[in-house]
Formats: structure tokens, sequence, C-alpha cells
């Protein structure tokens, strides 16, 4: 499986886009935090910066889209995006719980775990979405129904 992975260059550059947003989240989220910006201002900011990024680099250079229908493609990807953090993370989190709890007393590594779990899913959800629907090309040859 892991080979599989590997060969798949795409998946590669999915990731490496992923790890370069949440680089980029973290080291604006800090750099702005010891600036002197108030942590929610810092958070809204370092995250938003890594959002545009995370689209505008799975668009050319993971997904290599040249669609020209760029509002449809930026609202799908807010959509798939939001719906993944949000709902997918949320159900996640609260679905692994109980069997996390079976088998671990410390309540910080049961929500690193949690968390953990709920971060492939939501991964995994992204890519699907992201080649499938916000950056398919070859729907712009096609009426779609979603935004």
């Amino acid at each position: 499986m892991v080979k599989k992975i590997l060969q798949n260059k795409q998946l590669l550059r999915f990731g490496l886009v992923g790890l370069t947003a949440t680089v980029i989240d973290f080291g604006l989220l800090f750099s702005l935090k010891n600036a002197g910006l108030p942590v929610i201002s810092a958070n809204i900011i370092s995250t938003l910066l890594a959002f545009v990024f995370s689209f505008s680099a799975n668009r050319k250079f993971t997904f290599r889209s040249t669609s020209k229908k760029l509002a449809r493609q930026i609202s799908r990807f807010i959509i798939v995006t939001l719906f993944g953090l949000w709902i997918l993370q949320s159900i996640v989190i609260v679905a692994a719980d109980p069997f996390i709890s079976n088998l671990i007393d410390d309540q910080s590594l049961k929500l690193v775990i949690a968390k953990l779990l709920a971060t492939i899913v939501s991964m995994t959800w992204n890519y699907i979405m992201y080649a499938r629907v916000v950056f398919n090309d070859h729907d712009d040859k096609t009426t779609s129904k979603m935004v």
C-alpha cells in the first residue's frame, strides 16, 4: 500500500501542499502573535492565508487545473473544506471517543488520537472531493448542479 501511495504523484503533491499550508498557518500564527497581535486576530490571518495558499497550490500544483471557472472552484473548495473540517472531524472525534476510552485513560492522549483519526478522514474526504468535484476540469464540459 505504501508503494502504491508513493507512486501516486498527485497524492504526494496533495500531501506536500497540506504540509506546507500547515507550516504557513502555524508559522504565521506564532509570528503574528509574537509581533503583538491578539491570538484571535493572528489565527484568523494565518488560517486565511494558509487557506488561500492551499487553494492556489492544489489548483495549480496538485491537480493542475486550467479551468476558467475560478469562482465555481473557489466556492466548491470552501464548501468541501469546511464540511471536512467542521462536520466530518466533529463526527469522527465524537464517534471515536467510546472506542478510545476503552483503551486509554489519559484524556489528552485520547483527544490527540481522536483528532488524528478525524484528520485522516477529513484529508481523505478533501482529496477525493478536490479531485472529483472542485478541480475536475472535465466538469467544465458538462452542466453541473453543484455550486
